[in-house]
């Protein structure tokens, strides 16, 4: 819904003469580009703290000709106070039109074995959005963490119904070989699911995939953190949107931007959320479970 977020942040009530905006999950660049083709006289900071894309993202940037309209900033998109602060000589004489916020993991990061993010490939149990620094990895929580706590990991982050069967499954197997692999772990769980259920839509392994990663990156808490943070530093008139991918994070932005128009802080530009178009599910099967809520700052 790159178009559905993009115009929605450029359709906000700010009478401003230079705006700026930022883009708080840089990934593959597509709304920092769009943003830039649209608004030709704007600036966007761009936010990742995954160096792979920042790295991918100066080259593209470079190659489409706008790089000198973007400024790039290392730094999980939680702490806003260090994106604006390393970006203060950069929006000298701009004011901010918008934020926007795509949440999950790139395209880029899934499509790379090393990541450890999909199934699809055979690779190391990672999944940590900033690699380039220790923390702890998936396979770590996979190995390390009693039963009970993978219990509630997949119950929690990931929804799944056959957590007990899984976790015990996953601490049968670690206690004669570490499971470091992504392979391993898909192994281990589609086996634990009833032959009838193996084929379905969604692969067995999904859910488990899901809530590890999200309890490794902190999601969640990332994500309660970052949007009051956001409204609080939005100018009035300024518009904040942020497309999600599944009920547990939707549910934080739509009962947290409730909140603050409760308050009068800020007005909801819709009540229920914006979904992918026919056209855009058959072009991007992965925007299926996509949802984009957006509010505009009183």
């Amino acid at each position: 819904m790159l178009n559905e977020l993009v115009d929605g942040a450029r359709e906000n009530t700010a009478n401003f003469d230079k705006k700026y905006y930022i883009d708080l999950t840089l990934g593959g660049c597509g709304h920092t580009l769009s943003l830039l083709q649209k608004e030709q006289e704007s600036l966007v900071i761009g936010v990742d703290q995954d160096q792979d894309a920042l790295d991918n993202a100066k080259s593209f940037l470079k190659k489409n000709n706008v790089m000198e309209r973007v400024h790039l900033v290392k730094s999980n998109f939680s702490d806003i106070a260090t994106v604006l602060n390393e970006s203060k000589l950069f929006t000298i004489g701009y004011q901010l039109g918008g934020v926007i916020a795509d949440i999950g993991v790139s395209s880029h990061q899934f499509d790379e074995k090393e990541r450890g993010f999909s199934f699809r490939f055979d690779g190391p149990l990672d999944m940590r959005m900033n690699y380039s620094e220790p923390g702890e990895t998936a396979a770590d929580v996979i190995n390390d963490y009693d039963e009970e706590s993978l219990v509630e990991i997949f119950k929690k982050y990931g929804e799944e119904k056959l957590a007990g069967r899984i976790a015990e499954s996953i601490c049968k197997v670690r206690a004669e070989e570490k499971i470091v692999t992504t392979r391993q772990l898909e192994n281990i769980v589609f086996h634990c699911y009833p032959k009838k259920w193996r084929h379905g839509r969604t692969h067995p392994a999904t859910r488990v995939f899901q809530a590890l990663r999200i309890f490794v990156n902190k999601e969640l808490e990332v994500l309660e953190k970052v949007i009051p943070s956001v409204i609080s530093i939005l100018p009035a008139g300024s518009r904040f949107g942020i497309i999600t991918f599944h009920s547990l994070e939707d549910r934080i932005v739509k009962h947290t931007f409730r909140d603050f128009h409760r308050q009068k802080i800020v007005e909801l530009v819709q009540r229920k959320p914006i979904l992918p178009s026919e056209e855009e599910l058959m072009v991007n099967p992965r925007s299926r479970s996509a949802k984009l809520r957006m509010v505009t700052k009183l």
